[in-house]
């Protein structure tokens, strides 16, 4: 059995794998880039390995990753439990019927869509993603596979910018994430 969160030291590693780029993709944003945790094989494989120990034995069946950067970390994790995953994906990216969910975000406004009958009633969910910041993104998400009738058990991601607050939008849904940004 793995140390609880705050006690674990690969947390410490992960945390320290990630670089902060300020003024990106505008001014004011100080942007959390998870490419250089990908640079780190250790620091990458402990992210999938604690998501996977969370995640492990919950009957989730649908691991929907949001594009771009939830591509990254969902496939490995459902692999890992035996679960289908799912792309959520920008406006006019998936061939077939989509349904979509408009959210706003810190800087702009977007789209999310999802493949009709790639998530069916009742299947357990998990949304991965790789930040949370003002929520919206991970909002648009939630909306999209219920929707569809899925019940999403929990929200994965491997950053908090708690200070946007973004967990408040999640209107009581479980988050779980890695590292708070500092």
């Amino acid at each position: 059995m793995s140390a609880t969160k705050e006690e674990d030291p690969r947390i410490l590693g992960i945390a320290s794998s990630i670089r902060v780029v300020p003024n990106f993709p505008k001014p004011g944003i100080m942007f959390q880039d998870i490419t250089t945790l990908l640079l780190d094989p250790k620091a990458f494989n402990n992210t999938i390995d604690l998501f996977v120990e969370r995640y492990k034995g919950k009957n989730i069946s649908v691991v929907a990753g949001i594009e771009a950067r939830g591509f990254i970390f969902g496939p490995p994790i459902a692999l890992a439990i035996g679960a289908k995953f799912v792309p959520l994906r920008k406006p006019r990216k998936l061939p077939g019927e989509v349904i979509s969910e408009e959210y706003v975000l810190e800087y702009g406004t977007d789209c999310l869509e999802m493949h009709i009958g790639a998530v069916q009633h009742g299947e357990r969910a998990l949304v991965v993603d790789d930040l949370i910041a003002t929520g919206g993104t991970l909002c648009a998400a939630l909306k999209l596979l219920e929707r569809v009738g899925a019940e999403v058990v929990e929200c994965a991601c491997v950053i908090e910018v708690p200070e946007l607050k973004g967990r408040e939008r999640l209107n009581g849904k479980s988050l779980y994430i890695l590292v708070e940004s500092g």
